[in-house]
């Protein structure tokens, strides 16, 4: 008697759970229009609240694929995968070609711009600087400057000797 009670009372405890549990799919089976198991492999990362991050997802690298990375991922890496797959998604939706590295390329370009202009800052500073001490005489850049054969460049505004190029970036721009 003991036996079928414990098995009528796991029966219940089973169907309640599975029924509160149904009532809230994750974001991943509710796009896909299936049942959500408590061992659903979706769950933790696609909660019900961000349905756009799964459908990007989804959309970008497909549900199977997914779920296969998941399965092969460490438990303890899978919530990195997901927000990592979950960022290149969004951002092949807005950059269809380049994904996140056209945002990257956009920020490095960005980077060297600004590199130029503080170059070109600091050059008018130690013009600056220059012009308020009395300049050294232009002989003795003459002589630096064939001393290392051209690796340096002179100044013509304000006579300071620069020990590189003018072309810092290798771009040829000056």
């Amino acid at each position: 008697m003991k036996t079928a009670l414990q098995a009528k009372k796991a029966k219940i405890i089973k169907i309640m759970a599975s029924s509160s549990y149904s009532n809230s799919p994750c974001a991943a089976c509710k796009f896909l229009r299936r049942k959500c198991l408590p061992d659903c492999i979706f769950a933790p990362y696609f909660p019900p609240e961000e349905p756009q991050k799964f459908a990007n997802v989804h959309k970008i690298f497909g549900a199977s694929n997914v779920g296969k990375l998941l399965n092969e991922v460490m438990p303890h890496q899978r919530e990195d995968a997901v927000n990592s797959l979950a960022y290149e998604a969004e951002a092949r939706m807005k950059d269809p070609v380049y994904g996140c590295v056209g945002a990257i390329s956009v920020l490095q370009r960005q980077v060297i711009r600004l590199q130029r202009e503080l170059d070109a800052t600091n050059a008018d500073l130690i013009r600056y600087a220059c012009n308020e001490a009395p300049a050294p005489a232009t002989s003795q850049f003459g002589s630096r400057r064939d001393s290392n054969q051209g690796q340096g460049a002179v100044d013509q505004n304000s006579a300071f000797y620069f020990p590189y190029n003018n072309d810092h970036f290798g771009d040829g721009h000056e």
